[in-house]
């Protein structure tokens, strides 16, 4: 059931957001069954159950218990079980575990949800203008699972033995635009949060950066220009890649982006899933390639001559020409190609892998307390990506956002533009 907020003024409109965001959750999950929601394909990803009940843990637990006047918990037990990896909040299930939980059952965090849902809206009049930013962080924190949600959905039904039909195309096939490089001129920028709005703490402190002048394209790397790549031996020539990307390669025997399939004939088709509707079809030379590592962006870039841009780089070009692609409210789940001119999809179909390690800004502090774990423990052994993707809600990204995942990861909607 919908929830629904009636309060006025800067609260009331905060409360309006929150039920936006977390019905949006749940009409996610809405296609999936029981069973469905219990999937867990691998250690990275998590159920659908696991999401709905730890998006609401954390209004629970950094808020109501900690702001609320007279909140009493839904289920003691839930303070560990949907914990996901807040050390100074005591212990928590490992992460691969979390296809384990058959109980509490999808009808008990539903439950679980509207109780939380319900104290919060009926305390939200009172909360001090630092517990609504609390709110803000924890939608979100709501929204990046509501992607989550998108990407370990399609993992887990792909990883199911049985066979997939083919489906056809969602939308109408078109010509790919000729890629063009956009000059940015050299010398001393700004980048960071402005300090308009939200962001999260890795987005800031806003500094300056000195840049050489270069080059970027201006569109994703495309299907077409991929399988030019795997064609002239891409996957089978060790002087393309990183050592590491290159035991990856041989370990994991990888031969495409994840999801791909070579037919008798071969033709490579991949693996779609649109809500509840999943199944295979023919690659769209036109659409840019998804779903690809840092490794494989880097060998692309390589043999293509240029190079992954910075992100730095890449952050200053997208503010130049604020260009908007395919957003998780548009329900297709899939990159589409692009069209126009100028510096396209800066926004929206795919993250975009970039040159440089996750690290903190100059300046860079993490929040006191349990909230302080949120970003900033995870800066090593990461690379950052930029610009969203078609499972990004529309009003959660920018161009500040940093997002970052290992270099070996493909679930996530990941891609590449080239810069040199």
């Amino acid at each position: 059931m919908d929830i629904a907020q009636k309060s006025t003024g800067a609260a009331g409109l905060l409360g309006e957001r929150f039920s936006e965001v977390r019905n949006l959750s749940m009409r996610l999950a809405a296609p999936f069954s029981a069973e469905d929601q219990m999937l867990q394909s691998m250690p990275d990803a998590s159920p659908v159950k696991w999401h709905l009940a730890h998006t609401t843990w954390f209004f629970e637990t950094f808020i109501l218990a900690q702001h609320a006047r007279n909140y009493s918990a839904f289920d003691t037990r839930y303070t560990y079980l949907f914990n996901s990896y807040y050390k100074r909040l005591g212990g928590h299930p490992l992460r691969g575990s979390r296809g384990l939980m058959s109980r509490p059952s999808l009808e008990e965090v539903h439950a679980y949800r509207a109780h939380v849902d319900s104290a919060l809206l009926g305390e939200l009049d009172g909360f001090r203008e630092e517990v609504l930013s609390l709110i803000e962080l924890g939608l979100n924190h709501e929204q990046q699972h509501q992607e989550l949600i998108v990407m370990d959905i399609k993992h887990a039904l792909w990883s199911s033995p049985l066979h997939w039909d083919a489906i056809p195309n969602q939308r109408r096939e078109r010509s790919a635009p000729c890629p063009s490089w956009i000059g940015i001129e050299g010398g001393i920028h700004s980048i960071g949060h402005d300090g308009k709005g939200f962001a999260f703490d890795n987005e800031g402190p806003r500094h300056e950066v000195l840049l050489r002048p270069f080059q970027i394209a201006s569109c994703a790397v495309t299907i077409g220009d991929y399988l030019d790549f795997m064609t002239d031996g891409g996957y089978q020539r060790p002087e393309l890649w990183l050592s590491d990307g290159w035991d990856q390669v041989q370990s994991q025997e990888w031969h495409a982006p994840l999801y791909w399939e070579r037919h008798d004939d071969g033709s490579w088709h991949e693996f779609v899933a649109a809500g509840a509707q999943a199944g295979t079809r023919a690659v769209n030379r036109a659409e840019p390639v998804c779903h690809v590592s840092f490794f494989e962006a880097d060998a692309y870039a390589r043999w293509s001559g240029a190079r992954l841009p910075t992100e730095q780089e890449w952050e200053i070009a997208a503010l130049r020409t604020p260009t908007n692609g395919t957003f998780l409210e548009d329900n297709v789940f899939h990159p589409q190609a692009a069209a126009g001119d100028g510096f396209q999809q800066a926004l929206g179909d795919v993250w975009e892998w970039t040159a440089s390690p996750y690290l903190g800004y100059p300046g860079f502090q993490s929040a006191p307390g349990a909230l302080g774990e949120y970003n900033g423990k995870f800066m090593c052994n990461q690379f950052v990506l930029r610009g969203g993707s078609c499972a990004t809600p529309a009003s959660h990204i920018r161009a500040t956002y940093r997002n970052f995942f290992p270099p070996h990861t493909r679930w996530q909607f990941s891609g590449l533009r080239l810069a040199k």
